[in-house]
């Protein structure tokens, strides 16, 4: 998927720097170049495996017809070891490398180039269930049928963790964009954004987030990076990346982060929000004449929809269900808003005015028209580390098509629309004719049963994907776990310890 707005110069990864190009332009040729001219002596290949996390499967260059065997054949890997539904009786798969996802390794002690590969089966197509093709399904069903690309980014909330620090302690659950020295960790995450930017990782920015606290000695720090909308299949990528390079660092530095959704009850939860922006012919198509567009409206009905069961992608631990609980920023029912931090989807602040801030700010500069609506997106607001990226944003794709398919999208996205704090006593009315989202793991498997047939049609999500999912959700057994154990801490803790680094 081409994405213009990759611009060469000043570019922080090194092989589009060298290049002089777009990654979607790059050639078995290019990068074989980049290798012999920049004293690389490894290759990696890494791919999304079922867990969500990144694996790695190392290569010497032993000479350049091994480094173009390895480029254009790509290599053999265990598919039963990588995706709990594909059986070991018949579980070779191929890995062949992306050559737009290419960038230095910034870890590797001896010269290493790596690239993102997708997954191939046995009669040399693409693998139907791979997470990475999915997204790609659920992109292209979207533009075939209405001609709209999905651009999405997401916001990566984590916990730094480390020894308790006595100086200058920070506000209990006032971290929010917090400046060195309450802050402890903005140099960490700064080093961090430098390192997935080298990656290939569009970012928009960084800061510390709302949740800090110390317990049993430790700090416990949390923090943020956001990335620009780029092509969904991007966003997934940068995604999977980020947290490969945030918690690699982390332990070279000796510290510890968790992306899990909750760690401990009563203080904030990471969450990972997803932005979406919807384009056509390279313009944006979420905004006209300075409001939401009808096209967005419809697209949000979809998701809607089908967001009870979106949860099975996007929080896939028992855990997940301990933030989505009300009064803690964090969505419980099904509606969205604009501004609104209590729906499910959100509509932020979207540069619509044409007012030029920028000149009133500057009065040295000219003031002239600013159009800043390219940057409106809308945002759900329920999925968390614990997702799989690539099929988050599938099953996130998917609900915007179905919404568009709507005949009466917009009375549909009008029935669930919400202009106030639905958690307030006084809108209790209006909380009341609001659906709920699932409370469990086994409830969200429940609702994906019921709603899998959205998914599977024009044969974006596979049969086998959405039972695997299914049965990985009914395998945690947690149909009552939040009530069972919600007043017990020690068991509560035992249970973050056990998911402490899902996803």
């Amino acid at each position: 998927m081409t994405n213009p707005e990759v611009v060469v110069p000043l570019n922080a990864n090194k092989v589009i720097a060298f290049l002089g190009k777009s990654p979607d332009g790059f050639t078995k040729a290019d990068i074989i170049r980049f290798i012999k001219e920049n004293g690389i002596q490894m290759v990696d290949f890494m791919y999304p495996a079922g867990d969500g996390r990144i694996k790695t499967l190392n290569f010497v260059i032993n000479d350049e017809r091994y480094l173009d065997t390895i480029l254009t054949y790509g290599e053999r890997v265990d598919g039963s070891s990588l995706f709990p539904f594909i059986e070991a009786g018949r579980s070779d798969l191929y890995v062949i490398p992306r050559f737009r996802t290419a960038f230095v390794d910034p870890f590797a002690e001896i010269p290493t180039l790596t690239m993102l590969c997708a997954y191939f089966d046995s009669e040399g197509n693409r693998l139907e269930s791979s997470p990475d093709f999915t997204l790609h399904k659920a992109c292209k069903a979207l533009h075939d049928e209405f001609g709209i690309d999905f651009q999405a980014m997401g916001e990566l909330e984590y916990y730094v963790i480390s020894d308790e620090d006595p100086a200058f302690p920070a506000e209990n659950q006032h971290g929010y964009h917090e400046s060195d020295p309450f802050a402890k960790f903005n140099t960490f995450r700064t080093e961090c954004m430098h390192l997935i930017a080298q990656a290939g990782g569009r970012i928009k920015y960084g800061h510390s987030e709302v949740g800090n606290f110390t317990l049993d000695g430790r700090n416990f720090e949390q923090n943020e990076i956001e990335f620009l909308p780029v092509p969904a299949e991007d966003a997934a990528d940068q995604i999977t990346l980020a947290k490969w390079i945030i918690r690699t660092l982390a332990w070279k530095k000796g510290l510890d982060v968790t992306f899990a959704p909750k760690i401990t009850v009563g203080k904030a939860g990471s969450g990972m929000h997803i932005h979406m922006r919807l384009m056509k012919d390279g313009k944006s198509v979420t905004v006209k004449d300075g409001k939401l567009s009808e096209t967005a409206q419809r697209a949000i009905a979809g998701l809607m929809l089908i967001a009870p069961s979106i949860t099975a992608f996007g929080n896939t631990a028992p855990v997940s269900y301990f933030r989505l609980v009300p009064h803690q920023e964090a969505p419980t029912n099904i509606c969205w808003g604009y501004s609104n931090r209590s729906a499910l989807v959100r509509v932020p602040l979207g540069w619509t005015s044409k007012s030029d801030m920028c000149a009133k700010a500057n009065p040295q500069e000219d003031e002239k028209a600013a159009d800043g609506s390219f940057k409106q997106t809308f945002e759900m607001r329920s999925p968390d580390g614990s997702a799989n990226a690539y099929l988050l944003i599938a099953a996130l794709c998917t609900g915007i098509r179905l919404g568009l398919e709507m005949e009466d999208g917009l009375a549909e996205a009008a029935k669930t629309f919400v202009d106030v704090d639905i958690h307030k006593p006084e809108n209790a009315a209006r909380l009341a004719q609001l659906q709920t989202l699932p409370d469990s793991c086994a409830a969200s498997a429940d609702c994906l049963e019921r709603q899998r047939s959205y998914y599977e049609a024009m044969g974006v999500f596979d049969k086998a994907a959405i039972d695997g999912t299914l049965a990985r959700l009914r395998s945690y057994r947690d149909k009552t776990l939040r009530k069972d154990i919600e007043g017990d801490p020690r068991k509560v803790a035992d249970m973050v310890e056990t998911y402490f680094h899902c996803g």
